[in-house]
């Protein structure tokens, strides 16, 4: 079956529609970004965009900005609209009762309840419906909603700043500052988009990081999720002062599980059968909990055993312009190979230079 034909000016509004999604990267978590252009006789006469989780969907601000200009008018939409009450009413209804005569669409929702079932009721009122324009463009925006929705759990992209010879810290734990303050800053606005920022009890005791978003303005702040198997954290660890912070751990510790709910966290007791804390366990724990994106900012040790269970799917690299020598501490922590038939491939897709430094953004295959 052929692609449906798209014109330049098609191409052109929904590149609106995609840059109007992207004003809530910071934003929606969980909803997905999503933008919305509408035009007739060739202006555009509405567009909108979702700012955030209860408020209004892109398709409702552009309707209302649109007016009665929105009958027979064309929507470019970057994702599926959907048919169902969720938090707000249906907006695949709201566009057949405005009387739109057409619907461009980037990419079908991954969302169960919804999976083709708006574009079938916009067809059914004789709504001529085209999908898959820039489709790879949306679906790049909602990366992490796309790997909740299709595989139930989140998108895991970890954080490294290390030295070009690929050391984090000197071997007594001293990291602060391995790169430099352009790539710090750049560093928040991976948190700032991500739902949580994960960490282990390493990191805590070691750098009592706070782990919040302060270089980039957001009105919300990501979820701070630890990892801790014996439940060795301080109740007053910085990270802590938020409220809300889960702790997942292995040890059913009544005293201590009653003492961080107390500062207003929360322990998960999920022990594999290592009694260390069930990985993969806990990231279909953080779906539910409906995080699309987990930025993860940690030690070796997590690093590693992240990557050994499968569960990350990119890492960037804040890599610093000198060397700090083969004594100090790794970015990752893997079992030594015998052969290089076994090593773990990334691809890359993004190399720049941020201040000083070089960000080399990589997925696994």
């Amino acid at each position: 079956m052929s692609s449906p034909a798209f014109s330049s000016n098609d191409y052109v509004h929904m590149a609106h529609a995609l840059r109007l999604a992207e004003k809530g990267l910071y934003s929606t978590s969980p909803n997905p970004r999503v933008g919305c252009v509408l035009v007739r006789d060739d202006k555009v006469v509405g567009s909108g965009w979702h700012e955030r989780a209860g408020g209004h969907h892109a398709e409702i601000n552009a309707l209302a900005a649109a007016g009665p200009a929105a009958r027979g008018a064309t929507a470019y939409l970057t994702l599926e609209p959907c048919n169902h009450h969720g938090r707000t009413p249906p907006c695949a209804e709201a566009l057949i009762n405005a009387g739109i005569a057409k619907l461009l669409t980037a990419m079908q929702d991954p969302n169960p309840l919804v999976a083709g079932a708006g574009l079938a009721s916009l067809k059914e009122a004789g709504i001529e419906v085209q999908t898959g324009l820039m489709e790879a463009e949306a679906k790049a925006l909602n990366i992490g909603f796309v790997a909740r929705m299709t595989r139930n759990r989140p998108w895991v992209r970890i954080k490294i700043a290390a030295s070009l010879d690929g050391k984090t810290a000197l071997n007594n734990g001293t990291s602060q500052w391995v790169t430099g303050e352009a790539a710090r800053h750049d560093g928040h606005r991976l948190r700032a988009r991500s739902c949580a920022v994960l960490t282990g009890i390493g990191t805590v005791l070691a750098d009592d990081p706070q782990l919040t978003v302060r270089h980039v303005k957001t009105s919300r702040q990501p979820l701070r999720v630890v990892v801790d198997s014996r439940l060795d954290i301080p109740v007053d660890a910085r990270l802590l002062r938020g409220g809300g912070e889960l702790v997942f751990t292995a040890t059913a510790s009544e005293g201590k599980i009653g003492a961080l709910q107390d500062v207003g966290a929360r322990a998960i007791v999920l022990p594999d059968l290592n009694d260390n804390v069930d990985l993969a366990g806990m990231m279909r724990m953080l779906a539910d909990f409906e995080i699309n994106e987990v930025l993860v900012e940690a030690g070796w040790r997590l690093n590693g055993s992240l990557i050994n269970a499968g569960l990350v799917d990119e890492i960037v690299f804040y890599l610093a312009p000198y060397l700090i020598g083969n004594a100090a501490r790794d970015m990752v922590k893997l079992p030594e190979l015998t052969d290089l038939a076994d090593k773990r491939v990334l691809n890359i897709q993004d190399v720049r230079a941020v201040g000083t430094d070089i960000r080399v953004t990589s997925r696994f295959s």
